[in-house]
């Protein structure tokens, strides 16, 4: 299949977990304990996870089914309104007559250009009995990829079996400890972290390159492992899925500084660089063979930078699009950094989501 989409031919990806409401609030400083503040903006619009990634998806072009679970309130309605606007299939989610919707209070620090999340989950929770057998198994026709943020677990669990059972590829958003993931992890073809400092807990390993081969040995199933470093862009280990690549052993750690040393750092536009298929070494924990790629973030001017709520979201995103679309790493990392750099100009994360045709995205596309 070609790396570009028509609508008629665009694959279809299926997302399972978090949606919300997002009440975004600017302040010129984070306050202090007891203080009280004027905000400088404020926008409410829809948020979580899934949601942002599963819209990203679809600005991209894909078709973007998502499985979630809302209540019949005004904040439930918005959000099957909004991603239905954006060409999210939303014909799966279950709408509880009783309870809450999810939202979260995010605080956007303009001095710092950090923002912080005070979350309040829906009620009551996703269940597997919320889902009928007849749709539990539409929900999966037709699909090339399922993606999991790993919220809603038990009922997660029960689609990443069915799934794996039709060997439809599995892509896991690995954001924190979270009930479920390992189960989820256990069944994925691709792990996607937003924190290095997670993904070494994970591991027990001591460094990031380390880390990424010691996830690879622990998930013998996942065919690549991409961790996201913020400004400093993105680490991705891929599997060489050729038994019998004969290649010189490496350590991980030392061929990541190879690889860092001939990177351009003067460019201000994501680019990517890699290895070749080697032999990874991770001392202590053992070797794979495997592809190391490193990828830039774009230097946003700091006048353009406005909130980077999402951006993680945004990146895999992209990187759902990249995968369905077959794009190979060397370009699906910089289409993600760009991908991602847009969104953090508006605020929240969807706001600055952009569509294919953007023509920020032409020379990545």
């Amino acid at each position: 299949m070609s790396s570009s989409v028509t609508q008629l031919e665009s694959p279809t990806v299926l997302g399972f977990g978090g949606v919300g409401v997002d009440l975004l609030a600017t302040v010129d400083k984070f306050p202090n304990p007891d203080d009280k503040i004027r905000s400088t903006s404020l926008k409410v619009q829809g948020g979580g996870n899934a949601g942002n990634a599963l819209t990203c998806a679809a600005r991209l072009g894909l078709n973007a089914r998502l499985i979630s679970k809302v209540a019949n309130d005004a904040q439930g309605r918005g959000i099957l309104e909004e991603l239905k606007a954006d060409g999210v299939d939303v014909s799966f989610f279950v709408v509880s007559k009783e309870g809450n919707s999810p939202f979260t209070y995010v605080i956007v620090d303009n001095q710092t250009k950090t923002r912080t999340c005070i979350h309040t989950p829906g009620s009551p929770p996703m269940i597997p009995d919320d889902i009928s057998n007849s749709t539990f198994l539409a929900a999966l026709d037709g699909v090339k990829l399922v993606y999991f943020d790993v919220r809603l677990p038990e009922t997660a669990l029960l689609f990443a079996q069915e799934a794996n059972q039709r060997k439809i590829p599995i892509l896991v958003d690995a954001e924190r400890p979270r009930e479920g993931l390992d189960d989820l992890l256990n069944l994925s073809d691709y792990v996607f972290l937003y924190k290095a400092c997670f993904l070494q807990t994970w591991t027990g390993a001591p460094s990031v390159p380390s880390a990424l081969v010691s996830m690879l040995l622990r998930l013998p199933k996942v065919r690549f492992v991409i961790v996201t470093l913020g400004a400093d862009g993105c680490i991705m280990l891929q599997r060489s899925m050729e038994d019998s690549v004969q290649a010189e052993e490496i350590d991980a750690d030392d061929l990541l500084e190879k690889l860092k040393c001939q990177s351009d750092s003067s460019t201000a536009v994501p680019s990517c660089i890699s290895s070749d298929f080697t032999s990874l070494r991770a001392k202590g924990l053992g070797s794979v063979c495997g592809k190391l790629f490193l990828g830039t973030a774009e230097k946003i001017p700091q006048p353009e930078l406005v909130d980077t709520t999402g951006a993680g979201d945004a990146f895999i995103g992209a990187v759902l699009y990249g995968i369905c679309t077959n794009k190979p790493p060397e370009q699906m990392l910089p289409f993600a950094g760009q991908v991602a750099a847009i969104a953090c100009r508006a605020l929240g994360a969807r706001a600055g989501l952009p569509h294919l045709a953007d023509p920020r995205l032409a020379p990545f596309t």
